[in-house]
């Protein structure tokens, strides 16, 4: 799935050779988000992902607007506990293993100049598919070879709903082929149902986001292939 994500955002691209001698690009970021209020820091921690996006400026404005398609993950909780289960008397340790995902696909107008210039301020609005999965395995251990291990999944549950962000940044723009983006996002998720303990709770959680990354422009990517 996601490679076939990276393809269509490069493919967006690409395939409008237009765009890029208007400040088209396709980058990769890296991600640290926080929960932002009740709804999120009961069920969330803060965490650490990545993400995709390409920067499509519309040719006849593309000093002032572009459109963003984009794909990223965080990692919002990562938990492992070590215990044991007794079987007639004896001792079995085991490791029980916690993940919770945040998966998200957006696409949305992008303000800002998208030219030759250096540097270059944006920001933007998207909409998004947001997907939580949290996933919980337990790994029996072989003390005389730990090529042995077993995992069992316990549990798995996966939400889907929508939502979506406000995002200012600074692009950075160096040679027209390689830029530099920081920025942050403020994120909220509408009528999630409560993704862990029992209930019919229904959260809007919140995040904020501080990203960084590094683009390379269309032009570029057409010239190495």
């Amino acid at each position: 799935m996601k490679r076939t994500i990276l393809c269509t955002i490069i493919l967006l691209g690409l395939a409008f050779p237009s765009f890029s001698s208007a400040g088209g690009k396709v980058g990769i970021y890296g991600i640290y988000m926080a929960p932002y209020g009740v709804d999120a820091k009961n069920y969330s921690r803060p965490g650490f992902g990545g993400g995709i996006h390409a920067v499509v400026p519309i040719p006849q404005v593309y000093e002032i607007l572009a459109g963003v398609a984009g794909f990223e993950y965080i990692n919002l909780l990562s938990e492992s506990i070590d215990d044991y289960d007794y079987v007639a008397g004896v001792p079995f340790p085991y490791t029980q293993q916690t993940t919770q995902g945040y998966f998200r696909l957006y696409l949305g107008p992008e303000i800002g100049p998208h030219g030759n210039g250096f540097v270059r301020p944006h920001a933007g609005f998207n909409l998004a598919l947001v997907v939580y999965n949290i996933s919980t395995d337990v790994v029996i251990k072989d003390a005389s070879d730990p090529n042995k291990d077993i995992s069992k999944n316990k549990a798995s549950n996966t939400k889907v709903t929508t939502g979506f962000d406000l995002s200012m940044g600074l692009d950075l723009n160096f040679s027209n082929e390689i830029a530099t983006d920081i920025g942050i996002r403020y994120l909220k998720s509408f009528s999630l149902p409560q993704q862990l303990g029992e209930g019919a709770i229904t959260i809007y959680p919140q995040y904020f986001q501080v990203y960084l990354g590094i683009g390379i422009s269309f032009d570029k990517l057409r010239a190495e292939k």
